[in-house]
């Protein structure tokens, strides 16, 4: 290798070192911790594996996962909500809205400081009168009263896990897939794992504008591609 070989190496090698850890890791592997491994935390789980993350999958009831996990591979394992939250560089919560502000209360600790991503929609045939309130408030803001420390991401609540599963990856444009959160850096990361999943991130704006997605929204459930999604929501 010549000197001049040599030198530019270097210099590249250096600014490589130099980045932020976060830029540096920005295509590796995150470990992502799934609390509530139903129909959407499952099938994010099987999609994510397969982009070649680990998952830990969790629930109320973790022996009844133990399939599953054989299923998605090595990269999968299974504990308990709180050994998710734990494991998860990135935490996903996927429950009934109303046991959002327990999970909230019982894992502040574990959670706390993570980027959250909240799939969550709260009905008050199940969920009762905290649902009536999180729907006036607009999701994005009650759904941070309940996670109270963590860098909080609305995103996957708008589409069905039906629509899940078979639109990841389809051929064409790409479905769009609503988010909203306060944190650039959080926002980044669940873009990611969106474009991941085999969907498009379309970005909202703050846990504010959350609400422009919610249940009962002119977007909600709607198998919009990323333009469509961004026409229909004045973006």
């Amino acid at each position: 290798m010549s000197s001049i070989a040599k030198a530019v190496l270097c210099a590249v090698i250096a600014a490589v070192v130099a980045l932020p850890g976060s830029a540096r890791a920005a295509d590796a592997p995150a470990r992502i911790g799934i609390i509530g491994t139903g129909k959407i935390g499952g099938t994010l789980a099987e999609l994510w594996v397969k982009a070649g993350h680990e998952v830990l999958i969790s629930s109320r009831h973790p022996d009844e996962l133990q399939g599953l996990a054989r299923t998605l591979g090595p990269k999968a394992r299974v504990g308990t909500p709180k050994e998710a939250a734990v494991f998860g560089e990135v935490v996903l919560i996927s429950v009934p809205y109303g046991a959002l502000p327990q999970v909230g209360k019982d894992l502040q600790n574990e959670l706390k400081g993570k980027v959250v991503l909240d799939t969550g929609n709260p009905y008050p045939e199940r969920d009762g009168e905290m649902a009536v309130e999180a729907r006036r408030k607009g999701t994005g803001v009650a759904s941070a009263e309940f996670l109270p420390g963590v860098r909080l991401v609305r995103a996957f609540n708008a589409i069905s896990y039906r629509s899940l599963r078979s639109e990841a990856h389809r051929a064409g444009e790409a479905v769009g897939i609503p988010i909203a959160a306060d944190d650039k850096q959080a926002l980044a990361v669940a873009s990611r794992l969106v474009k991941d999943a085999g969907f498009e991130p379309v970005v909202v704006g703050p846990l504010s504008k959350a609400k422009s997605f919610d249940v009962g929204s002119p977007v909600y459930v709607q198998l919009l591609t990323a333009r469509e999604l961004k026409a229909r929501l004045g973006l």
